[in-house]
């Protein structure tokens, strides 16, 4: 196990890493209830809906193979799930035109693009091209996303009347969800400042079982708690339903609802899903320590291919579109290093195949708080930055502040990259620029854009 996992020679242990593992599921196994709600949620050309049930057991099965594999095959301490904003996409873009079984059908085009990308080595040199000093940019950006995520899940910043966000959902803090996040991140703070193995685990599991108490003993609005109510399941077996399993129509959607249509939702799946999972990769690995002096990731080939598989396992599993989760960077705080992690993970959403209530137990209010603090571990990354080099330090700054504003990291990559690319021309430096710097400035460009031009001309 230390030898293929390399355990010794990136500085971990088996019981760091089963500790990471399990953190990172925690973090994670909110996905389970929420994947279900948001594409049971909408209905297909035809009007049809997707059963909650079988939505759950594709959610876990497609969780469960994308993340063992990422752990065996990348070697990394990445989990791997449906990921937010690309079900979405799904959901209210490619599902309005087309059957479920012809979206899914774009999903597994999309995954299959991004296969061919990273086997071709194309996905890896866009990769490398990037600047140092901006994949710094890129972990600083993405810790204060997952910051943001952390505090808008526990209703501690929440949508603003008279500003885009405010404390709290009302203005104030109140409920005992909000109060339980603000305890359960000064015990986990506390616990790792004193460098208390486990701190992130434990803080987790002591607000989780806080939670239980008050929901068991006290009245909460079931709203306050987000969609993971924390209560005593009444059955601890639940029976997998594979019906969706399988149901693809490859290219269906391009029939129906008509190839500019189809090729508009492919096109967004592939960018938000090639630079989602990209910013992820980097911003994760770099907090865990396993980038070289270069900002290179070690095995990143088989990385980006195994992201792109999930997603072609995602869109067989009807589960939408996988990949990489930002979540696993809970995991890394945690200590998690190598693939191992992934594999407990992987291996914990296998059990919930069929242990899936005593899985949703864990509230926002208990997992919300690993996610600040290692939004603030995440931060510390932002030293490497020149500040003092505007023509770096103003893409850099671009690339921070859009992720957690526009709740993106596609978005924030795409904002540095253009900028930085416009700037080093400005300043007379467009030669030493990478035409592949210059390619993916433009895809972004048109990605920026493709609304506003098929709003002009079509």
């Amino acid at each position: 196990m230390d030898r293929f996992f390399e355990l010794s020679a990136r500085g971990t242990t088996v019981g760091r890493e089963l500790r990471g593992g399990i953190t990172t599921f925690m973090a994670m196994a909110y996905i389970i209830l929420l994947n279900p709600i948001i594409l049971g949620g909408a209905t297909d050309v035809t009007g049809a809906r997707l059963s909650t049930q079988q939505l759950t057991t594709s959610t876990i099965l497609a969780a469960a193979v994308s993340t063992l594999l990422m752990g065996v095959i990348g070697n990394a301490p990445l989990g791997v799930a449906t990921g937010l904003g690309l079900n979405a996409v799904v959901a209210y873009q490619a599902a309005p035109h087309m059957t479920w079984a012809q979206a899914m059908g774009l999903v597994v085009l999309e995954g299959l693009v991004i296969v061919l990308l990273a086997v071709s080595g194309l996905r890896q040199l866009i990769m490398n091209s990037i600047p140092l000093a901006l994949k710094h940019a890129i972990s600083v950006g993405i810790g204060m996303f997952i910051t943001l995520i952390g505090l808008v899940d526990a209703g501690f910043v929440g949508r603003g009347t008279g500003s885009p966000v405010q404390l709290g959902t009302t203005g104030r803090l109140t409920g005992w969800p909000v109060a339980l996040f603000c305890l359960g991140l000064l015990v986990m703070i506390a616990l790792f400042v004193r460098r208390i193995q486990g701190a992130i685990l434990i803080g987790i599991v002591i607000t989780a079982v806080l939670a239980v108490v008050v929901d068991t003993f006290t009245t909460v609005p079931p709203e306050l708690w987000g969609v993971v109510i924390p209560r005593m399941p009444e059955a601890v077996v639940g029976a997998p339903d594979f019906g969706l399993v399988g149901q693809v129509d490859l290219f269906g959607g391009f029939a129906r609802a008509g190839a500019l249509t189809a090729t508009i939702v492919l096109f967004t799946l592939v960018l938000s899903g090639f630079f989602d999972a990209m910013g992820t990769i980097i911003g994760v690995s770099d907090e865990a320590g396993l980038v070289d002096e270069q900002g290179r990731v070690p095995r990143l080939g088989a990385i980006l291919t195994m992201d792109g598989v999930s997603s072609v396992i995602g869109g067989l599993t009807n589960s939408s579109a996988n990949t990489v989760f930002v979540e696993s960077a809970a995991g890394v705080g945690e200590g998690a290093r190598t693939g191992l992690a992934a594999v407990v993970t992987g291996a914990l959403f296998s059990l919930t195949l069929l242990f899936t209530p005593v899985a949703t137990v864990v509230p926002a209010a208990a997992a919300a708080p690993a996610l600040v603090l290692v939004g603030a571990l995440m931060m510390t990354q932002v030293r490497k930055v020149p500040w003092e080099d505007l023509g770096i330090a103003i893409p850099a700054f671009l690339t921070i502040v859009l992720m957690p504003f526009t709740y993106s990291i596609t978005n924030g990559v795409g904002a540095g990259v253009i900028s930085y690319t416009v700037i080093q021309a400005a300043l007379g430096r467009a030669g030493r620029i990478p035409w592949l710097l210059w390619a993916v400035s433009l895809i972004f460009a048109i990605y920026f854009g493709v609304d506003g031009i098929g709003t002009l001309f079509f």
